[in-house]
């Protein structure tokens, strides 16, 4: 299959050549039975097969309690498989069945893993060298992470090749658990061997900004609190917790996107140009901002829980939700950057869930134009849409045309769907998975950065969580509304102006 050349002189990314994969590798799926598996992680890699992006000779085995054959387990890992309808398109499938094979057993038991790694070992003896790399994925709840951890290094290390292993979020509760998890992990991975995955990180307009930001100058030049007057980072669901929400009601929607998903694009959106596009550089400059952000003020959150509405059930109509819950469905907190770039600017984020519709998008607020020949204009606004339809739009004013001299807003728009229209935007996920098999830590969360978010957010944690006190109460929303309606005041006191259209 002929693979897409790297251009000289770009960041390093999706074009990548084969050589920088370590050929003789086994990727290991743990947790192969669940939701997150079928739905993310091996669409994923049956993404990366088809584009010829998964090394040579490459063996996939899945790992799980679940007592399955071969079909079944086939039947499952495709389950979730789009736009394999094309003759080319199903052979590949076939491929792709035929080097992914299944091997069940428990979590907490060496016996079980003794089994597993005689398993990889007879399907290494038919590579062509003595070097077996191994990558784990632990697509598993948190509960497992330490004793599979533990279990993978002392029972399937490789002793002659590469060994990583990418864990996903939640990495803890507050910031003790965290450290607790981070401790427990390090005893057994070093930290290069360690993939920490927020699949946001993965996303096309989340890279994108390294690029917006540093090769512009006309955009590096008002990137501060002399031109900005606020930032909002928006996450919207158009659903609610449709029976999962006894999980979720365990972690709340802070845990669940703000601490990990927004206040990543956060680092992403206020770091200093780092010396490289090195993993290194990348995770120093983002732990430099995110350490000058002090933990999150009480008055500056404002808590929401969504309520039957337009025919559709409320939170706590969820059977799997304990009755007098106060778990915040949607929350807007307001984070503040006391360094000599930030200082002064607050930046909102804002997710939930049941509301009016599905979108993740990042909105900078430029200042008001000096008064005088103009009034009552609408500011600048730089708006990056992450989800879905990705797209960069700058507000601007215009004169009207026509005799009479008359300032407009308008949108020079680049959408991506209407801009690149043969360009193929690959998934977060296969995306972090490329980089993981290449050892390429710069999307991925490092310990030091996951322990400074912890600190941002764990008091209001606790303080929504009742651990000082009464918890508090969250606001009522409609079902498919915008949010709470205390929302649109909640954000003009930070002083965003809605533009004058309306």
């Amino acid at each position: 299959m002929a693979r897409p050349r790297a251009m000289s002189g770009t960041i390093p990314s999706m074009e990548t050549s084969h050589h920088e994969l370590k050929d003789n590798t086994v990727i290991v799926v743990l947790g192969a039975s669940g939701d997150l598996a079928k739905k993310k992680t091996y669409p994923a890699l049956f993404g990366l097969y088809r584009m010829g992006f998964l090394p040579k000779g490459v063996k996939i085995v899945g790992y799980a309690r679940t007592k399955m054959d071969t079909a079944e387990y086939h039947k499952r890992i495709t389950s979730y498989i789009k736009d394999a309808h094309d003759d080319e398109a199903k052979g590949q499938l076939e491929e792709f069945k035929q080097l992914s094979t299944y091997v069940s057993g428990g979590y907490e038991d060496g016996e079980s893993f003794d089994k597993l790694n005689k398993y990889l070992e007879e399907l290494e003896s038919g590579f062509q060298s003595n070097v077996h790399n191994r990558l784990f994925y632990l697509a598993l709840p948190p509960s497992v992470f330490i004793p599979v951890a533990k279990n993978l290094k002392e029972h399937v290390y490789s002793k002659s090749g590469t060994n990583r292993i990418i864990v996903e979020k939640p990495f803890g509760k507050d910031l003790e658990s965290c450290r607790e998890l981070l401790k427990s992990l390090k005893e057994h991975w070093t930290e290069d061997e360690t993939f920490r995955i927020d699949h946001y990180l993965g996303k096309e307009m989340v890279k994108n900004l390294l690029v917006l930001r540093f090769a512009n100058v006309a955009m590096g030049a008002a990137w501060d609190k002399n031109s900005i007057s606020n930032v909002q980072i928006t996450f919207k669901e158009s659903f609610g917790t449709e029976g999962r929400g006894g999980y979720f009601d365990e972690f709340g929607i802070i845990r669940d996107i703000l601490q990990n998903h927004l206040l990543q694009v956060l680092s992403i959106l206020t770091m200093e140009r780092p010396v490289s596009f090195a993993a290194e550089d990348i995770r120093d400059e983002k732990v430099k901002v995110l350490r000058a952000i002090p933990p999150i003020e009480r008055e500056d959150t404002l808590l929401g829980q969504y309520v039957g509405a337009n025919g559709k059930p409320g939170y706590l109509d969820d059977n799997t939700v304990p009755p007098q819950s106060v778990c915040p469905t949607y929350a807007a907190t307001t984070l503040w950057i006391h360094n000599p770039r930030w200082e002064g600017v607050p930046f909102i984020l804002k997710a939930g869930k049941a509301l009016n519709e599905a979108k993740v998008e990042i909105r900078i607020q430029f200042k008001d134009v000096t008064q005088g020949i103009f009034k009552d204009i609408s500011r600048n606004e730089l708006v990056l849409r992450i989800q879905p339809s990705e797209a960069v739009y700058l507000k601007l004013n215009t004169k009207e045309p026509g005799l009479r001299t008359r300032a407009l807003p308008t949108e020079m728009d680049l959408t991506y769907k209407r801009r690149f229209t043969e360009a193929h935007i690959p998934e977060a996920y296969e995306s972090l998975i490329l980089d993981a098999l290449r050892g390429d830590h710069s999307n991925f969360v490092r310990d030091d950065e996951l322990d400074v978010a912890w600190k941002i957010f764990t008091p209001i944690l606790h303080w929504i969580d009742g651990k000082h006190g009464p918890a508090p109460k969250p606001v009522p929303y409609p079902y498919g509304s915008r949010g709470p309606k205390e929302l649109d005041p909640f954000i003009a006191k930070y002083g965003y102006k809605r533009g004058v259209e309306g």
